[in-house]
C-alpha cells in the first residue's frame, strides 16, 4: 500500500500526542465522600477496568481518519511502459497539383491529397507513443499542428487541410524550414521529418538543399516521398455544362532534389505511384524509426480512501454508543 500524501502519516504521532496531552490535563469528574472506608472493600468491576475503551476507540477513529486523508492506494498492476522517444513532423504538399486524380482506392478515383490524408491517418494511429506535428505547404508553409501526443486533435486538424487554402506553388524549402522550427528544441532521441510532395520547388526564399543542411545541423533526418504516377495524369476540370471531365496533364516531379535532401540528412527517398505503394512507404518508415526506451511505472491503482473513512466513522459511532450506554459516566 502506498499513499498520495505520505506526509500526513508522519503527523499521526504528533496528533495522538496532542490528544493524550489534552486528555491528561482535563480534571476527571468525581463524587466526594467523607470516607472511603465503605468502598475500599469493593472489587473493581469490568466496566471500571475497561472504562478507557471509548477513549481508545476515539483515538483509533482519529488514526483511521488521518490514514484516509493520506490517500491510501494499492497497486493493482505494475508494468513496464515502452515508448518510442521519437518526434516526427509530417510535411504535406497541398498545392494545386495534388488535385490530380491518379490514385485509386476501392475502384474509385481520389485526388492525391485525399489519399495522402487517409494514409497519414493510418500512420498516426500506429505511432501511439510519439509526439507528432503537421505542416502543410504550397507557396507558403504553415503549421497545422505543433508537436503533440494528442493525436485525435492532430487528425482533426489534418481533416481541415484542403486544396486551395494556400496560394498555389510548391515551397519545399520553406516546408523543411517550418518543420525544423517545430523540432529544433526537441530533446527526443530521434527527430524526423517525413516530407511528401508531387512537384518541383518553385517558391519560397530558401532552396530545399539549403534547408536540408539546416536540418542536418540540428540532427534531423528527412524522409522524402515523391507522390504521383509518371507521365500524364488525369486532372479534373469542368466542361461548359458544369460536368466533371478529366484532362491528361503532365506534372513534373524533381526526384533528384528529393533524393539529395534525403541523402544530406541521412534519410531515404521513396516514390509512391499508387495508393498501396504510398501505404507501404509509410509502413516502412514506421518500421525504420523505432527507438525503444523502457520506463517503469504503475499502470493501475485501487483507491482505499473510502475503506479507511468508513471504518473511522463506524468506530466513532461505536465509541459514541458505548460511551453513552455501557460506559456511561455520571456525572
Amino acid at each position: 500500500m502506498i499513499f498520495k500524501n505520505p506526509w500526513i502519516i508522519l503527523i499521526i504521532p504528533l496528533v495522538l500526542a496532542l490528544i493524550i496531552f489534552i486528555k491528561k490535563r482535563q480534571r476527571a469528574t468525581s463524587f466526594q465522600f467523607s470516607s472511603t472506608g465503605i468502598v475500599s472493600s469493593l472489587k473493581a468491576t469490568w466496566k471500571v477496568r475497561f472504562h478507557q475503551v471509548p477513549y481508545v476507540l476515539r483515538l483509533l477513529a482519529v488514526i483511521l481518519f488521518l490514514i484516509a486523508l493520506a490517500g491510501p492506494r494499492s497497486v493493482l498492476e505494475e508494468t513496464v511502459h515502452k515508448t518510442e522517444g521519437i518526434d516526427i513532423v509530417l510535411a504535406i504538399d497541398a498545392s494545386g497539383s495534388m488535385a490530380a486524380e491518379d490514385f485509386v482506392m476501392k475502384a474509385r478515383r481520389y485526388n492525391r491529397l485525399d489519399i495522402v490524408k487517409k494514409v497519414v491517418q493510418e500512420f498516426v494511429k500506429e505511432r501511439k507513443n510519439d509526439r507528432l506535428g503537421l505542416v502543410a505547404f504550397a507557396r507558403l508553409a504553415y503549421t497545422v499542428s505543433p508537436l503533440t501526443t494528442d493525436h485525435s486533435w492532430l487528425l482533426t486538424n489534418l481533416d481541415r487541410v484542403e486544396l486551395g487554402l494556400i496560394q498555389d506553388g510548391t515551397a519545399v524549402g520553406s516546408a523543411i524550414v517550418s518543420s525544423v522550427a517545430r523540432l529544433e528544441n526537441s530533446d527526443a532521441k530521434s527527430k524526423v521529418i517525413i516530407l511528401l510532395t508531387d512537384g518541383v520547388n518553385n517558391a519560397g526564399k530558401m532552396s530545399p538543399i539549403e534547408a536540408a543542411r539546416v536540418a542536418e545541423a540540428f540532427g534531423i533526418k528527412i524522409y522524402t516521398i515523391g507522390a504521383g504516377t509518371k507521365g500524364r495524369v488525369p486532372f479534373p476540370a469542368r466542361d461548359p455544362w458544369g460536368r466533371k471531365v478529366y484532362q491528361n496533364i503532365p506534372i513534373e516531379l524533381d526526384e533528384e532534389m528529393l533524393q539529395e535532401v534525403a541523402d544530406i540528412t541521412g534519410g531515404k527517398y521513396f516514390r509512391a505511384t499508387d495508393t498501396e505503394s504510398l501505404r507501404n512507404i509509410y509502413e516502412e518508415i514506421d518500421a525504420l524509426e523505432t527507438v525503444k526506451i523502457e520506463e517503469y511505472g504503475y499502470k493501475e491503482y485501487k483507491e482505499l480512501f473510502s475503506y479507511f473513512l468508513i471504518a473511522s466513522l463506524m468506530i466513532l459511532f461505536l465509541e459514541e454508543v458505548s460511551a453513552n450506554t455501557i460506559f456511561l459516566r455520571v456525572p
